[in-house]
């Protein structure tokens, strides 16, 4: 039995590391491919199969209900693109929808989902900030996961 626990034990600490650490590394990821480019404001992971909020960027929050109607947004894409997506109190027009990716705006802000295959990407800019290098930071982002089979 003992040996049994330990083959458990070992088997473990080879095939993964704790959430904790997990989490860590992905707010640094974050932090580094998003935020350090000075045109994404917030941004979170979220996984997928249970919505949960993975990481985040400092003061981001994600209630559980914002994160289950930003991934129906992409059980729908037209429909989607022609109701657009309510975000952080307010109604965003979207400009792209499609089965990976969702672009929104609201005034000079705008709110960037990418899909995954476990993961959603959401990040937000304003209007000091550049759209074009958010979707860029974001997607290829997206990329190294899809990559990793993520």
């Amino acid at each position: 039995m003992a040996e049994l626990s330990i083959t458990k034990k070992s088997q473990f600490q080879v095939r993964g590391l704790p959430d904790a650490v997990k989490m860590n590394q992905l707010s640094n990821l974050l932090q580094d491919a998003l935020i350090s480019t000075g045109h994404v404001h917030q941004c979170a992971i979220i996984r997928r199969n249970d919505a949960n909020v993975r990481a985040s960027s400092l003061g981001f929050n994600l209630y559980p209900d914002q994160v289950s109607l930003l991934l129906d947004a992409f059980k729908n894409p037209p429909q989607t693109r022609q109701d657009g997506i309510y975000f952080d109190e307010a109604q965003y027009k979207c400009i792209r929808a499609d089965k990976n990716s969702i672009y929104a705006k609201c005034t000079k802000k705008g709110l960037v989902l990418v899909k995954t295959v476990t993961l959603m990407i959401i990040a937000t800019y304003n209007e000091n900030m550049f759209p074009s290098v958010c979707v860029e930071a974001v997607e290829k982002l997206a990329d190294y996961f899809k990559e990793k089979g993520m």
